[in-house]
């Protein structure tokens, strides 16, 4: 691809304080936009009492954000080349901290759910920009540093976000999950502005592809929305739902054959022309799919199930974040002395194996035990995302970085909201299944159910009591033989991706190097 002016003036590298700075405000606004994809994980429970709504409907406030921040992502390089990246980025930063401080003063949860997705349509540019903001900003030589710190906030906020999540709950009250975003907020877009209101890029009037945004915002809306209430309406036996899932079909299929020949498509699919590009986003985009969604139901079962505290829990699914955060630095300073894919398939691996460990849990499990395949997880995070960030990133010139970074944070971003749906849809069948499977063995043609009752019945519970024990009990190992099914699920997702990954081909080179490099 020629130069373009964008590329052609390019300002030369920050050094010194500056670029600490900037890589302090950068790091800490794409921290606070991926820590509220997960926040609300832990607090699902405390926000649906709070609201008077279902622990089901309270994931409409993980998915809707998920969902509008995906929409936005793939218009990332329009708005940034019609009104610069940096004023996009600082503009996104401020939007997503006035709809945070909607969110916490939300009253019901059509309320909720609005200012959520208000938030992610505002935060939609920040990820994408923060990564072409610091490449732009390093020395050439000193890149992979840079991939590996922005890649080390967007590791680390899904880990913390469960634990402050859960803090905050406990010991104040949900809306100051939103809150907190302010100081920060506000802190990273004045740094921001401070250091590179002159170092604007060039901007360009280009038209935007009003049919193509309809069809996108129309197919994964519906798409959203029929995952999120299927269950509630069973499925496809509903009209609403089957509606829904075909405006989707339509609207998806009809937006990328319209995106193929459009002339300013909104959506660049023209990208997925460069192997690596794909094979990256795939590989990403349905490794996230089977990562958020352990990280999603994990807190949950823990306190609807086993009674944790929104604390509890967080903390429960903090472990991982400490080999990410050790090994995330190590990981960016040296990929360039591997072969990218083998990094990416230990990780894979290890996703794999202790997906598999987590399904071989009982009820009994200890906080202890739960903790283990925790930390053991945290190893393989810096191997998946810093690598397959610089493997579809490779051999594209700089001037595509904005464009290929939104579109690969679109398909990330709809892999974490589909996951919420999914996973959260087949929990809760596996469960009633596992509640049927169960509540066969208790009759008095069992010997083991006969002796418990007589057990119960000596401690002075009546009929009626006995019975809602039992219920209580198969309840709880319904939904805990249903979260090891869905672990389950996930290693064997992360074990066919493995394959998938080795159709890149090196050299990968440094991230927007272009083609040569």
């Amino acid at each position: 691809m020629a130069a373009t002016p964008e590329t052609a003036a390019k300002p030369k590298p920050l050094h010194g304080t500056p670029l600490v700075l900037l890589t302090i405000a950068v790091a800490f606004s794409t921290f606070m936009e991926v820590l509220d994809m997960t926040i609300v994980n832990v607090s699902v429970p405390h926000i649906a009492g709070s609201l008077a709504v279902s622990p089901n409907e309270g994931t409409w406030t993980i998915s809707s954000y998920s969902l509008a921040s995906a929409i936005m992502q793939p218009l990332t390089g329009w708005i940034a080349r019609r009104f610069g990246e940096v004023r996009t980025f600082v503009t996104s930063v401020i939007l997503f901290v006035l709809f945070s401080m909607l969110c916490g003063m939300a009253t019901s949860m059509p309320m909720l759910v609005f200012a959520r997705l208000m938030q992610g349509a505002g935060s939609g540019p920040m990820v994408a920009l923060s990564l072409t903001l610091l490449l732009s900003s390093y020395p050439k030589e000193r890149q992979g540093i840079a991939l590996a710190m922005w890649a080390m906030t967007v590791v680390i906020a899904p880990i913390f976000g469960p634990i402050l999540g859960g803090w905050i709950t406990d010991n104040f009250s949900w809306p100051w999950i939103f809150y907190i975003n302010a100081p920060v907020g506000v802190a990273a877009a004045l740094i921001t502005w401070s250091l590179l209101h002159k170092r604007e890029t060039k901007t360009v009037k280009s038209p935007i592809d009003v049919v193509g945004l309809v069809l996108l915002v129309a197919g994964v809306g519906c798409l959203q929305f029929m995952l999120d209430n299927g269950n509630d309406h069973d499925w496809f036996a509903s009209n609403l739902i089957l509606t829904l899932g075909l405006i989707a079909l339509v609207c998806l299929t009809f937006l990328v054959v319209w995106e193929i020949h459009a002339k300013h498509p909104v959506i660049d699919l023209t990208l997925f022309k460069q192997r690596n590009f794909t094979v990256g986003v795939i590989s990403l985009s349905l490794g996230m799919f089977a990562f958020f969604g352990i990280n999603v139901v994990f807190p949950l079962w823990l306190q609807t199930t086993l009674g944790y505290t929104a604390t509890w829990a967080g903390l429960a699914a903090a472990p991982s974040g400490v080999l990410a955060f050790v090994f995330s630095p190590f990981v960016g300073r040296n990929m360039h002395k591997f072969d990218l894919r083998i990094l990416v398939t230990f990780a894979f691996i290890v996703f794999g194996a202790t997906s598999y460990w987590f399904s071989t849990f009982d009820s009994a499990a200890s906080f202890g035990t739960l903790v283990v395949p925790r930390f053991a997880m945290g190893l393989a995070i810096p191997f998946f995302f810093i690598p397959l960030n610089q493997i579809y990133l490779s051999g594209l010139p700089a001037a595509e970085i904005a464009n290929a970074s939104g579109l690969s944070n679109f398909f990330r971003t709809l892999g974490s909201s589909v996951s919420t749906a999914v996973m959260v849809t087949l929990w809760q069948h596996r469960s009633i299944y596992h509640h049927a499977t169960l509540t066969e063995s208790v009759s008095h043609a069992q010997p083991g159910a006969t002796q418990y009752l007589q057990q119960l019945s000596h401690l002075g519970m009546g009929a009626t009591q006995q019975l809602g024990y039992i219920d209580q009990i198969i309840n709880r190992e319904g939904y805990t033989l249903a979260v090891n099914d869905v672990f389950y699920g996930c290693a064997v997702l992360f074990v066919v991706l493995l394959p998938v990954l080795w159709f890149a081909r090196p050299p990968f080179g440094s991230a927007g190097g272009g083609p040569g490099h």
